[in-house]
């Protein structure tokens, strides 16, 4: 079952249970793929499913750093609680222990790479992780980190 029928499915569930917030977020998601699938005119394979459900959780969470400057913590809460719905649809994200594992090894397979080499060192880190859910941010600051400690 692919990610879209999986998303419809559960919308009739919640619309049965009657959870408002949780239809909406499926809702959200089940227009964000068919908006990609015809901006691609084909059916999407699975990678890209989870490449649009990455942007909308990185859209959520510019929402919340955006509602919490504004002082409007029930927005950015239902943000919050939006993120963890369609994190449920996502392959587990890889935990920061296991990013700095995968930095310390490329580093190490690379020799002595510099701070000029860090997007070749992020590249390398970045493949290894190939179908995983990787925060960009956290492997940036770490291979930062263990190149200034260099």
């Amino acid at each position: 079952m692919s990610l879209t029928e999986q998303v419809q499915k559960d919308m009739v569930a919640a619309m049965r249970s009657k959870e408002a917030l949780r239809l909406s977020t499926l809702r959200m998601m089940k227009t964000a793929l068919k908006n990609k699938e015809i901006d691609k005119r084909a059916p999407l394979d699975e990678k890209e499913e989870l490449q649009v459900l990455s942007t909308l959780i990185k859209q959520r969470k510019d929402s919340i750093e955006a509602f919490e400057k504004g002082n409007r913590p029930e927005l950015a809460k239902q943000e919050a609680d939006e993120i963890t719905y369609i994190e449920a649809y996502m392959p587990k994200a890889v935990g920061e222990e296991d990013i700095v594992a995968a930095v310390k090894a490329t580093i190490a397979e690379m020799g002595t790479p510099t701070m000029k080499d860090m997007g070749s060192v992020m590249k390398a880190v970045m493949a290894s992780f190939a179908g995983a859910r990787v925060d960009g941010k956290v492997v940036s600051e770490t291979v930062k980190k263990e190149l200034a400690g260099k």
